[in-house]
């Protein structure tokens, strides 16, 4: 049976206290490693249920993040076309153009002269014939203009439509939003999806390592009891249990990265050979480095919080009799 680790003498009045204190937390850290060591099974079952509860919302939190990529990436369903009047003089449409170009909201801008507009409606509608008969061109010019990032929110959109509607020499500003705010719609359901199923499965984390550390506690009670009848402190005797809620954290976090990468990599042909399909230059990312290390750190304090709900519980149940 692995015992608890042993009492630090009192230190002599020489020895720096903060130096005995660190010794015995480090003594603590390998104690714990060892007892979970001594017992593979049960560990490797506890960590292989903590790695996939945290790898379950770390796989949304992806998923999330590549989607608002993909969305980010449809530019051209958010242009906007604004359309002048017909006796507009080029002069002033590129001037207008430029003007456009300067504003913080706006990313960039296009122009398409009157003759350019029929040119490409004659080659896309098929009445090239129709079209020579018109005595004058009935197309006016106008100016495409494409938001910055920033502006994408289907409100920010009408806003800025709104205002380069009130400009003078602009008769016209077209732009569906329907898209945008399903899609905005869409994202928002997600992004609360993502924080549920985290939540939730925050807390089953917690009450995994709580049970697993409670049921340590009740196997080990004798020796509690014995360590409490020659003087051990309450936090002597906590803090190996909260280590070994810590360590739980810390294989369990590497558990969900293997296994959200192992996921990334099963998926990651087909959806490149998919965005080829629409010639698009998307490829799935998954989790960088301050991700990874989030997810782990997110996983320590998840174990050593339900450590501590158990040690602080049933530690005091405990005494000797």
């Amino acid at each position: 049976m692995t015992r608890m680790p042993r009492l630090s003498a009192r230190p002599a009045s020489g020895r720096p206290r903060i130096a005995a204190y660190a010794l015995d937390h480090a003594r603590s850290l390998v104690f714990s490693l060892g007892k979970l060591a001594h017992a593979p099974l049960p560990t490797v079952m506890t960590v292989a249920v903590l790695g996939i509860a945290l790898a379950l919302p770390a796989g949304l939190f992806v998923a999330l993040k590549n989607l608002q990529a993909v969305s980010a990436g449809w530019q051209g369903s958010a242009r906007m076309s604004v359309f002048l009047h017909l006796d507009t003089e080029e002069q002033r449409l590129q001037a207008l153009a430029e003007e456009l170009r300067q504003r913080p909201e706006v990313a960039e801008t296009r122009v398409i002269t009157r003759e350019e507009a029929l040119a490409e409606f004659r080659e896309l509608s098929g009445f090239g014939e129709a079209l020579a008969a018109l005595e004058r061109n009935p197309l006016p010019p106008l100016v495409v203009v494409d938001p910055a990032l920033s502006q994408r929110q289907p409100e920010r959109l009408a806003d800025l439509a709104s205002d380069l509607e009130a400009l003078q020499a602009v008769d016209q500003v077209r732009l569906d939003t329907a898209w945008v705010r399903r899609l905005a719609a869409i994202l928002e359901i997600a992004h609360r999806l993502v924080w549920v199923a985290g939540v939730l499965l925050a807390i089953s984390a917690l009450l995994v390592v709580g049970n697993t550390i409670r049921l340590d506690i009740q196997n080990r009670r004798q020796e509690i009891e014995v360590a409490k009848l020659i003087g051990a402190t309450d936090a002597f005797i906590r803090r190996p249990f909260l280590y070994g809620g810590i360590w739980y954290g810390v294989f369990g976090g590497v558990v969900a990265l293997l296994t959200v990468a192992a996921a990334l990599a099963v998926l990651r042909e087909p959806v490149q050979r998919l965005a080829g399909l629409y010639e698009s230059p998307f490829q799935l990312t998954g989790l960088n480095v301050g991700g990874a290390a989030t997810l782990v750190l997110v996983a320590c304090l998840l174990g050593l919080g339900g450590a501590w709900m158990a040690v602080g519980r049933h530690l005091r149940e405990i005494e000797p009799s």
